[in-house]
């Protein structure tokens, strides 16, 4: 991002970052709150995803009826997401209709309405979603493999939450995570596009500075003790198709290590663990070999030490026993030498090209100014990412696969298809 940014924090403590973008008369607005499943304990799991879709239900001023019909009024787009690390809310409109969406996030950090009819009937939703994913065989290994990856850690937890805490949350619980979280000094907000700064702060000023300041949220204190010795789960339920999963531990997005093992992935799978990249290792060796039709990987930019996960569709007559065996010896070549400059050099490439796919909207470009915000703390993080992926070296890839990928640290899952 080669566009000067203009970061600032205002009396209530909310932080916001102005970027002005003029080849389009388009502006992207984002709202992010520090809360996601990391935030949430047994018996209040799902909390976060809860208050987003409340969060849609309106305010006295913006009835829920009427938000989606002045959007697409006005020609512009909308939506919201829940991590594990936070809740996102964003508009992109036309530069000179974006006052909607400055009114309407100020407005909704404040009012939105948790009428209990209206909590009743999102909980049926949002049970019917959980139940949806559970259908489906890598929502199920997925969120076992996090359970036994993560003992001690929020992250064990699914962002849909576990179902006994979804049929029992109450509504006034759900309505004080929303007052404890949805707070200017929990927040952080990002406009991108063809505005001139001056002006545009100056009405997110009039807007957003008399929201008052709540309570500072507490900490997420709980270190995930360190692994000693590969785990194994099964999980068996109606299907047709098998499934293999690995996974281990993972940097934070601000190590230096997360982007010598973002080359690496690139190396294994492609950029952005594509399981079409043709040319990619895990490919090669699996779908070319009919022992998967599909092989992806995943590394995930968190706050706190997550997981890297390779994981393969088997084909039918073959066992995952067989597809485990060839993602181990791919996992093991690279752990045995450095991989070639040729090798390093495409995986770069491939990784440049990725870069710059995913931050050429306005839209995105907004995303990942507050993605860094609130992963790392520092807004020149995604500023830098391609040159510190550019910089990482073969030695660097051979030493963290062989820090990350010990055997000992290996969590292996299976889905077994039944009748």
């Amino acid at each position: 991002m080669s566009q000067p940014v203009t970061k600032i924090q205002l009396d209530n403590g909310l932080t916001v970052v102005l970027k002005e973008m003029h080849h389009a008369p388009v502006i992207s607005w984002w709202v992010f709150y520090r809360v996601g499943s990391r935030n949430e304990i047994p018996g209040g799991t799902g909390l976060s995803h809860w208050c987003e879709h409340m969060m849609f239900k309106g305010t006295p001023t913006f009835p829920a009826g009427e938000l989606d019909r002045i959007i697409s009024r006005d020609g512009g787009i909308w939506n919201a997401f829940t991590g594990t690390d936070y809740t996102a809310y964003y508009e992109t409109l036309p530069a000179d209709r974006i006052d909607i969406a400055l009114r309407l996030e100020a407005d909704r950090m404040v009012n939105t309405l948790f009428d209990p009819e209206a909590v009743e009937v999102e909980r049926t939703v949002i049970m019917s979603e959980r139940e949806g994913a559970e259908n489906q065989p890598g929502f199920r290994l997925r969120e076992a493999m996090r359970g036994m990856c993560f003992r001690v850690h929020s992250y064990r937890h699914e962002v849909l939450g576990d179902m006994d805490d979804l049929a029992t949350i109450s509504r006034d619980a759900l309505y004080d995570h929303y007052r404890r979280h949805y707070r200017p000094n929990n927040a952080v907000a990002v406009a991108v596009g063809h505005f001139e700064t001056g002006a545009l702060l100056a009405r997110i000023r009039e807007l957003y500075e008399p929201i008052p300041a709540g309570a500072p949220t507490p900490p997420v204190t709980r270190t995930e003790p360190e692994q000693h010795g590969a785990r194994r789960f099964t999980v068996e339920r109606p299907g047709t198709t098998a499934f293999v999963l690995i996974a281990v531990p993972a940097p934070t997005a601000a190590a230096a290590d997360y982007f010598r093992l973002d080359i690496l992935d690139s190396i294994l799978a492609g950029s952005g663990g594509a399981s079409t990249n043709k040319t990619s290792r895990l490919y090669r060796a699996l779908v070319n070999t009919q022992l998967a039709a599909t092989v992806s990987t995943n590394l995930s930019s968190t706050i706190d030490p997550y997981i890297y996960t390779l994981s393969a569709t088997v084909n039918e007559g073959r066992t995952p026993a067989e597809v485990e065996a060839a993602l181990v010896a791919e996992i093991d070549r690279l752990l045995q030498s450095p991989v070639s400059e040729a090798e390093l050099e495409k995986a770069k490439k491939q990784a440049k090209a990725y870069f710059a796919y995913e931050s050429e909207r306005i839209t995105d470009q907004a995303y990942w100014v507050g993605d860094s915000l609130m992963v790392v703390g520092d807004i020149t993080w995604f500023d830098h990412y391609l040159d510190r992926l550019l910089d990482v070296t073969a030695d660097e890839v051979l030493d963290v696969a062989q820090r990350y990928f010990k055997p000992a640290r290996r969590n292996f899952g299976w889905f077994v298809p039944t009748p």
